[in-house]
């Protein structure tokens, strides 16, 4: 069995005195196990690291070397090759092209993230819209039904964000995936340019997205009252497998400082020379904050009960252009160190993150409008417009802090929110079908396609229960007794 082995590259030292100079991790090819046995081969040890929490299914293990020997030939060389003649380390390409896979699997974390959250909001916008619960405490008829959860605000404000989230998710999933591709092709044709943008935009979305689909997870579960707490909700098993993805590939908190150290960079360039071709969608915005700053007026989003939507992205890529020049100045003008400065950078990463977000939502839908049919443009419009606004309100100081929204506007986000709500409630259960996840992938009883909520929740815990099969006196100094009807519930599971 062959593994890619990343390994510290220790080369003889030029002034040939017997030390070594370390040139930087390298990837090897090394043989771990024997063809015909399959067992380790001498001086390889490896072993499974125990269990964790979440991703069960991983077998994560250990491996261990002791004077393991490969030959030069298995060096990876496509990128960073030894010279036979001088052993010298001959590099080709840019550095940053060993984030290459990396950058893969983060744009991976960010598509799947779309279709676990799909599912936890699933299961809570369907069971939300089945469960009833309390009358209209102002109805006048003592005949009306009790309400429907999901008509209360309250649960609304829980599930129907998140549900926008999917779609906001499902978009720049959708754009992360060309982009790595439409860079990957560049890359093969030696230009590297894209490189370090991708990079940063999958770090920072990596972070962001398995953050809200984490915590919109629990958030949903919590929204079903008790029955979310039971197994039969679907939702404790992908609580406890996702929970692994903030960490996995990058810890969430960690990883953002690549995006911050990225968007100085990208800054201080600007700042030194403001007329330079732009390379991509960040120096341009960079270049508009720039010449505009001086006389920058706040936007209105919401303005008289009107949303206006470019307005929405122009105020997300303005915070995060102000919060990048408010870390340009802190890190390369006031030389702060970088360790004070962590969490302002993880603040800025956020909001960059937040603006690709909007920014891809808005765009993709502009770009498929002409190819949907109905009120679904408008449906998905609504969507777009309460991500956005519920990002907007729950982060309301730093948009007011960087110029970047009219404090009046914020202020009109709560009214403007619960009408977005209401205007999406009749379309969730829609909205959520159309992501077409069967009912086994679900596995839940309250999530269910057909409706039938409280059948299914009994029949899991009555009929599928193995611990009611036996019934039993457990006290040890009697005969066994079994009390009841005698006949298992049968006559009383025939009234049910």
């Amino acid at each position: 069995m062959l593994q890619i082995v990343v390994a510290q590259l220790l080369l003889p030292a030029k002034n040939g005195a017997g030390s070594y100079d370390n040139v930087g991790p390298q990837t090897f090819i090394v043989q771990i196990r024997h063809a015909d046995t399959h067992q380790p081969l001498d001086g390889i040890a490896v072993g499974d690291i125990g269990p964790k929490y979440g991703y069960a299914s991983m077998d994560n293990g250990y491996m261990l070397f002791n004077h393991c020997r490969v030959p030069k030939s298995a060096m990876l060389s496509r990128y960073a090759e030894v010279s036979d003649e001088t052993g010298a380390m001959n590099r080709h390409g840019h550095p940053a092209v060993v984030y290459g896979s990396l950058t893969f699997v983060r744009g991976q974390i960010i598509m799947h993230a779309r279709l676990v959250l799909a599912r936890a909001v699933t299961v809570a916008v369907r069971y939300c819209a089945i469960r009833r619960q309390f009358r209209d405490r102002d109805s006048t008829n003592d005949g009306d039904e009790e309400m429907k959860v999901m008509d209360y605000p309250t649960v609304q404000i829980r599930i129907l964000p998140l549900l926008a989230t999917t779609f906001a998710l499902h978009y720049t999933g959708e754009m992360m995936h060309t982009l790595y591709h439409k860079s990957r092709e560049t890359i093969e044709k030696g230009d590297f340019g894209p490189l370090a943008e991708l990079h940063s935009a999958s770090s920072g979305l990596k972070s962001l997205c398995t953050m809200l689909t984490a915590d919109g997870i629990e958030t949903c579960r919590r929204a079903m009252g008790g029955h979310g707490f039971g197994g039969g909700s679907g939702l404790v098993g992908i609580n406890a497998d996702y929970l692994s993805k903030p960490t996995v590939e990058g810890d969430n908190w960690m990883i953002t400082q690549q995006v911050a150290a990225h968007l100085i960079k990208k800054m201080t360039a600007a700042v030194k020379n403001p007329s330079a071709a732009p390379q991509d969608p960040t120096d341009e915005l960079f270049q508009y904050y720039l010449n505009n700053r001086d006389h920058r007026i706040s936007q209105n989003v919401v303005c008289a009960g009107t949303i206006s939507d470019q307005s929405i992205v122009d105020v997300f890529q303005w915070r995060a252009a102000d919060l990048s020049y408010r870390a340009y100045q802190a890190r390369v003008v006031e030389k702060k160190p970088w360790t004070r400065l962590m969490i302002q950078l993880h603040t800025l990463s956020r909001a960059y993150s937040e603006q690709i977000l909007v920014t891809t939502f808005h765009n993709s839908l502009n770009e498929t409008a002409s190819s949907l049919s109905g009120p679904t443009p408008d449906v998905l419009r609504t969507c777009f417009r309460l991500y956005s606004l519920y990002t907007l309100d729950a982060f309301a100081s730093s948009f007011t802090m960087t110029i970047a929204a009219a404090e009046d506007s914020v202020h009109a986000l709560p009214d403007a929110i619960l009408d977005l709500m209401m205007e999406l409630r009749p379309h969730a259960v829609k909205l959520v079908d159309a992501w077409s996840i069967p009912d086994w992938l679900l596995e839940s009883a309250l999530g269910r396609s057909d409706g039938k909520v409280y059948e299914e929740l009994f029949d899991m815990a009555h009929r599928r229960n193995p611990l009611n099969k036996t019934t039993f006196n457990p006290d040890y100094r009697s005969e066994e007794i079994v009390k009841g009807s005698g006949d298992k519930g049968d006559a009383i599971l025939a009234k049910l």
